[in-house]
């Protein structure tokens, strides 16, 4: 669900900041208004979904009653009630193409929030349980998308989303799409990733090994936030000079951009090597899961030298609507050489799950060359052409 919406904004987004940058009113308000419809009407496919599936979706993974039971309550009522999540991820592009991201802060902090103190409430309080959990979650997308809403309505009047009368613009939603549809298969990607490489853990070394790849993710998450809040303020600025037709603009943000997130993952990189015990100690990791996670940990962190340039690259391309690059890049990165190399590793290293860990480095070096080739074809098809104007 977050994969389709985000998607759906970040090809919203990138259209109508550059439709700012040119002036183009029109399009501005065609591509906010077409790209609202598009994401309430991607809810509702999830709405049949969880009416219709949810059940069947976790008895495949499991026969356990129980499991099935509380899995079907949860994501029935997730899915339900996702138009809020779509309108609220909508909302907030729509402020974070015109500059305003305290405002999409805002709506976002306002919705977990309400989300964490409902929680204990409905769980405990009102003895409801899963379905607690699920009603908290779907309320706090409701307070956040109505902020949204309002926050649009009051603070953004470069939009005016005026529906009367509507109809799809085919050449609006096909860029829309474009941008979009690479994005969300990139989620997909990485979900499939994730449980390949789970899979191959478990398989050839141990659930721990498994465990301790689940922890990493939990605190790379963290490592990262602070580039993904960078690449939603980078594609309005790169989108919006494009537009506008200010080539300097676009290659100081880029350089800009690259440069902080090389110096941010250098931090990250220093925070793996040195503390990775203390990180485990958070999940009160046993000896055996500190002797696999320690050296994983270090080992894994190599690659977040080369992760800043090509995750900046990746929104780059999608700013100038290129996303399939993007797309490009993620599965070269992903699918073609991580899962590959690490299924070679573990056939090969049995008795060493350290060496298995070198699929992450070995993927991100290639990333980089494949996402440096790409770059400099943006630049010499689009950047290079883009006039200067003061």
């Amino acid at each position: 669900m977050i994969g389709v919406a985000t998607g759906t904004g970040v090809g919203m987004n990138a259209l109508l900041s550059r439709a700012l940058g040119e002036k183009d009113m029109k399009n501005v308000n065609r591509a906010a208004t077409n790209g609202v419809t598009l994401a309430v009407l991607s809810s509702i496919l999830f709405v049949l979904f969880g009416i219709f599936g949810s059940r069947a979706f976790f008895a495949v993974q499991t026969d356990d009653a129980l499991i099935i039971e509380y899995g079907a309550q949860y994501i029935s009522i997730c899915t339900i009630g996702s138009v809020f999540l779509y309108i609220s991820i909508i909302f907030e592009r729509l402020m974070q193409a015109t500059g305003k991201t305290t405002l999409s802060m805002y709506t976002q902090g306002i919705g977990a929030i309400t989300n964490i103190v409902l929680d204990p409430i409905l769980i405990f309080a009102f003895d409801m349980d899963v379905v607690g959990a699920a009603l908290a979650t779907v309320i706090g997308q409701m307070v956040s998308c109505f902020t949204g809403i309002i926050l649009n309505h009051k603070f953004n009047p470069e939009i005016n989303l005026d529906f009367k009368g509507f109809k799809f613009h085919k050449d609006t939603v096909k860029r829309i799409y474009s941008v979009g549809v690479p994005s969300m298969l990139m989620m997909g990607i990485g979900s499939v990733m994730n449980f390949s490489l789970n899979k191959i853990l478990i398989d050839f070394f141990s659930t721990t090994a498994a465990a301790v790849l689940g922890i990493y993710y939990k605190i790379q998450s963290f490592a990262f936030m602070p580039l993904f809040g960078m690449n939603n303020g980078i594609v309005p600025i790169i989108a919006y000079n494009y537009g506008a037709g200010k080539r300097s603009r676009i290659t100081k943000c880029i350089r800009l951009a690259v440069t902080y997130a090389t110096a941010i993952m250098l931090v990250a990189v220093a925070v793996f090597q040195i503390l990775p015990k203390e990180l485990l100690l958070m999940f009160e990791a046993s000896d055996h899961m500190l002797s696999i996670g320690v050296p994983a940990f270090r080992i894994i962190s190599i690659h977040y030298i080369f992760a800043g340039f090509c995750i900046i690259m990746g929104t780059v391309f999608q700013a100038f609507g290129k996303g399939f690059l993007s797309l490009v890049v993620s599965i070269c990165r992903q699918m073609v050489v991580l899962l590959p190399v690490a299924y070679i590793l573990a056939v090969l290293f049995t008795n060493n799950i350290n060496v298995f860990w070198l699929c992450f480095p070995i993927a991100e070096v290639v990333s980089l060359i494949v996402s440096a080739i790409c770059y400099i074809y943006i630049y010499k098809k689009i950047i290079k052409h883009i006039p200067d104007n003061v």
